[in-house]
């Protein structure tokens, strides 16, 4: 991709898709502006009913230099606002990506030691499961939920190797995500998370996790559904099989260990 940086962009954005959250993401933009990590923030927004994206336009004019507005005409899917936003934010020049979610259970406050992670690592991956991190406000049967389905089950069929593999705050160096092409993977929902993580493994990305409190979200309404996790379900095994019928890029023939 080709960029221009004018000397005042940041260089670091946050992309946050968004649908239905006219109450959380004012909180949210006022939280991230006033970080002492200055970074621009990318919000897609999926056409809400509930004037979420003209919030956003409304911040966007107030801080022109560092927000940035996409308006989709519709409900288009968790997978497909983040592969347009990173296209965004890498076409403005970004050098590192931050994904992170807009119902206030990610704290902006973290945003400084992921990015101080990122110095030495390629992924950063905001954990609930490492020393530290944990959730709060969830029912038993989503921390089941999460634990086995998206944490154990997930990394047995994968092969990945992170406790966390479906949190949705992350950090990405540039060269990496490109490397990584999201925007050729095949997820619709939350499984985006999982497919993009397992490419940038495969690539011999080094991923590192950082601690967060999860909180779950107090206003509005999860999206979370049961078409979304049997989605996830369908992925798990369709990478299964690509760990199983191809090699990782750079991958010498005599090694023959599932990556």
């Amino acid at each position: 991709m080709q960029h221009q940086t004018p000397e005042n962009t940041p260089t670091t954005w946050v992309v946050v898709a968004t649908y239905n959250e006219a109450e959380n993401l004012p909180l949210l933009l006022q939280r991230l502006l006033a970080s002492p990590v200055r970074t621009g923030l990318c919000i897609v927004d999926d056409g809400s009913p509930d004037g979420t994206g003209q919030i956003a336009e409304q911040w966007r004019q107030r801080y022109p230099e560092r927000l940035d507005v996409i308006h989709r005409p519709g409900k288009l899917g968790y997978a497909s606002a983040h592969r347009d936003g990173m296209r965004r934010v890498l076409d403005l020049g970004a050098r590192s990506v931050v994904t992170m979610d807009a119902d206030l259970s990610h704290d902006p406050e973290r945003l400084g030691p992921m990015l101080e992670a990122l110095a030495g690592a390629d992924v950063v991956v905001g954990s609930r499961y490492v020393p530290g991190g944990r959730v709060e406000n969830w029912s038993l049967f989503r921390v089941l939920l999460s634990r086995v389905g998206g944490g154990a089950v997930t990394r047995l069929l994968t092969g990945l190797r992170q406790a966390d593999c479906t949190s949705g705050f992350r950090a990405y160096r540039r060269d990496t995500l490109l490397r990584a092409d999201p925007w050729t993977t095949r997820a619709d929902g939350y499984g985006f998370l999982v497919e993009l993580l397992f490419r940038c493994q495969r690539l011999g990305a080094k991923i590192t996790e950082v601690p967060i409190v999860f909180v779950d979200r107090r206003a509005g309404r999860s999206k979370l559904s049961r078409r979304i996790i049997l989605e996830s379900a369908v992925l798990c095994f369709r990478l299964l099989w690509q760990r199983i019928t191809t090699r990782p890029p750079g991958h010498s023939p005599d090694k023959g260990s599932l990556a």
